[in-house]
């Protein structure tokens, strides 16, 4: 007897606003990969991500591994997403002084 194997999806989905989750969970692909990239095992990014599923991990990262140019293409463009962001936040929200507005808030709250 011959030994079949259904095609499987990948576990990866898309979100309303691009980005790209693992399985079910709200765990993103970046995150994913970052860790597989700084040399944690599946096991080790399931432990750390419990909502995980291992199977899904270990596809995903072969994925990665068959596709490298087109995840690492998706990861620089939320990387250049993220740093605008960072920006506009910046602009709107000045950086400079928070951490002395916070205690000072603290301060007041506290009596």
């Amino acid at each position: 007897m011959a030994l079949s194997f259904p095609a499987e999806t990948i576990p990866l989905t898309t979100d309303s606003d691009g980005v790209v989750r693992v399985g079910r969970t709200r765990v993103t692909l970046d995150t994913v990969i970052a860790a597989f990239s700084e040399g944690a095992t599946a096991e080790e990014i399931v432990q750390q991500y419990p909502s995980l599923d291992l199977a899904d991990v270990y596809h995903v990262i072969a994925c990665y591994l068959r596709r490298t140019p087109e995840v690492e293409a998706y990861l620089r463009r939320r990387q250049e997403q993220a740093e605008v962001i960072r920006k506009e936040n910046e602009t709107r929200f000045d950086p400079r002084g928070i951490r002395e507005r916070l205690l000072d808030r603290r301060v007041h709250n506290d009596r």
